[in-house]
């Protein structure tokens, strides 16, 4: 019994349906298309007419240069990024290298960081914008306002990274550094970034045509995953122990007191780390023209104290050329409010804010007194007085002199750093603890009573301070402040560290990012296993979808001759009868039921 002629328009309009429901599924995120288009290229009503034909490359060879300029952009934008901001630790002494040259204060190292921040994240939408319409199968078409941005960035990230290079080479050691610690976390990221570009990997490598395209693109995914999935087996990180082989926290030494919550080196100072828990403080000692030793860093008073508006015409000189009564006269608190060079001034009280208002310079004497008063320990750097000083000889033993009969402090608290004539030091007052910059051989160490070292923290080794350690010479990593730094030197085994931030760094109760072996084994095979299914899952939903789609393009193609545009174009004029009947069809059955 053959089809009725009735029937016959009802079946050719349900395979036109699905036929129509087939072709046009890759359009139904059309608003979303159009977005993508719009921010990328400008080409806010195009996405249709901007499709790749299926088996080609998505972009031309001019599109594929823009889009390896984004790549490499993002690339050389996460390399600054990430290298400013790690480098936080040092900020404060950027905005005062800065200050010395330009003669102003200023918080360039936020305006940098923010710089950073902006330019990752253009760089970064642009590639994601790219990657979501190469996901889609359309054609890129970068604007060209775009391009110029993307070459002034790459440009701008470029110069910015020389620069600090030249300038601060040093800080790339601290980069280093942190890959101890972020290694395992920077895996789990780039396993994850790599799962997430499977998606348009896998997308293209099926609906290209050229074989040996298609393998040079598989082969290179998969060498790459390959090793990121390995890379745990070359990553070494201090903070990957057992928690009962972790010795105890380092302790703390206030870097010229506790400057993120007094002026430095000023009494107020040293009295708010004593408060904050510091177990010893750190300063910086000059003597006067008139022999009164006293706490100063700088090589002129400009930074730290208000001689601009006092003695104008000395903005330059040594403070070591003032006398004690030049000095007093000078105010050494003013400029912490002012410049706030660490934004905690606001933190103070209204009490506190006239003390800081109203800080002097400090002189040994008080200073080794509070210290003594309290317990703590002391280590200073001393500086040699200049050319035509009374005192440019005699430097050591007035220091000397002012420790042991001048100030209340035991020679036992104090962690004599001064390398000038160790040997005549140590004969007078063999009480003092001998400590050196000089990270020399264990025996040379010891020939010269040396126990312990104060070195930077970009020294730090695990192996060395192990050594050390065993050779009862202790171990002082300066100026550590950034918390992640200071959980990598309890890892490592040092003794203790001088510090800005002591109020921040007493409240950790553990090393951050500390984990056992076992944990750090479990969740790298975690992330890899589950890397690897999802990789899977999205490359066999790809083979299952293209092939769907070949089936159904080949046939279309084979009834049209190949013309795919002009067959949308009759299914659609079909389609727009087809209602048309069914639109009259239903108001004729309306008007017999009236």
């Amino acid at each position: 019994m053959g089809t009725t002629p009735s029937k016959l328009p009802q079946l050719k309009l349900g395979k036109l349906n699905l036929v129509r429901q087939r072709l046009l599924q890759r359009y139904e995120h059309e608003p979303f298309v159009s977005c993508l288009s719009g921010l990328y290229g400008c080409q806010w009503k195009r996405n249709q007419r901007t499709r790749a034909h299926h088996g080609h490359c998505c972009c031309s060879k001019l599109e594929c240069g823009s889009f390896a300029l984004i790549v490499l952009t993002f690339c050389v934008t996460l390399v600054f990024l990430y290298f400013w901001g790690e480098v936080q630790n040092d900020y404060n002494d950027f905005n005062w290298f800065n200050f010395g040259n330009l003669g102003f204060w200023f918080p360039w190292s936020m305006v940098l960081l923010i710089l950073a921040v902006c330019l990752f994240t253009y760089v970064a939408v642009l590639l994601l914008l790219a990657v979501c319409l190469l996901s889609e199968g359309q054609r890129l078409y970068l604007h060209w306002c775009h391009k110029i941005g993307i070459s002034v960035t790459l440009i701008l990230s470029i110069v910015a990274t020389s620069v600090l290079t030249d300038l601060w080479r040093k800080e790339w050691l601290t980069v280093v550094l942190s890959f101890q610690v972020t290694a395992p976390y920077l895996h789990i990221g780039g396993v994850a970034l790599m799962t997430l570009l499977s998606w348009p990997i896998a997308f293209h490598v099926f609906r290209i045509n050229l074989r040996v395209r298609r393998m040079a693109i598989v082969v290179l995914y998969i060498v790459v995953l390959m090793a990121l999935y390995l890379v745990p087996l070359g990553i070494h990180s201090p903070c990957i122990k057992e928690r009962n082989s972790l010795g105890p926290a380092p302790a703390l030494i206030g870097h010229r007191g506790a400057p993120m919550l007094a002026p430095e080196n000023t009494y107020m100072s040293f009295e708010k780390a004593v408060a904050a828990g510091s177990d010893g403080l750190e300063t910086d000692v000059t003597i006067s023209y008139d022999g009164v030793p006293f706490l100063m860093h700088d090589k002129n008073l400009r930074r730290t104290t208000n001689v601009k508006e006092v003695f104008p015409n000395w903005t330059d000189v040594s403070p070591a050329m003032f006398t004690w009564r030049e000095l007093k006269s000078l105010n050494a608190g003013s400029w912490f409010l002012s410049q706030d060079p660490f934004g905690t001034a606001s933190s103070l009280s209204a009490d506190e804010h006239i003390q800081a208002q109203n800080q002097s310079v400090c002189t040994l004497m008080s200073f080794l007194d509070l210290a003594a008063q309290h317990g703590k320990l002391v280590i200073f750097d001393l500086y040699r007085p200049p050319r035509g000083h009374p005192y440019r000889d005699a430097w050591i033993s007035r220091t000397l002199e002012v420790i042991q009969n001048e100030s209340s402090i035991h020679s036992s608290q104090v962690l004599w750093l001064p390398s000038e004539l160790r040997e005549f030091v140590h004969d007078i007052d063999p009480m003092l603890q001998q400590t050196s910059n000089d990270q020399a051989a264990v025996k040379d160490l010891q020939l010269r009573n040396i126990v312990k070292l104060n070195i930077h923290y970009s020294s730090m080794s695990e192996k060395d301070i192990r050594n050390y350690a065993a050779a009862n010479i202790s171990t002082n990593l300066y100026v550590i402040s950034e918390p992640w730094l200071f959980s990598l030197a309890w890892c490592v085994g040092a003794r203790s560290v001088t510090t800005n931030a002591v109020h921040i760094l007493k409240n950790l109760q553990r090393p951050l990012l500390l984990m056992t072996p076992d944990e750090y084994r479990l969740m790298w095979a975690l992330t890899d296993l589950t890397s690897l299914i999802l990789i899977l899952i999205i490359f066999v939903f790809h083979w299952w979808r293209e092939r769907g789609l070949d089936l159904c393009v080949g046939k279309i193609s084979a009834l049209e001759n190949g013309s795919f545009i002009q067959f949308r174009t009759e299914i659609n004029e079909v389609w727009s009868l087809s209602n048309t009947s069914a639109s009259e069809k239903q108001g004729t059955s309306l008007a017999g039921t009236w």
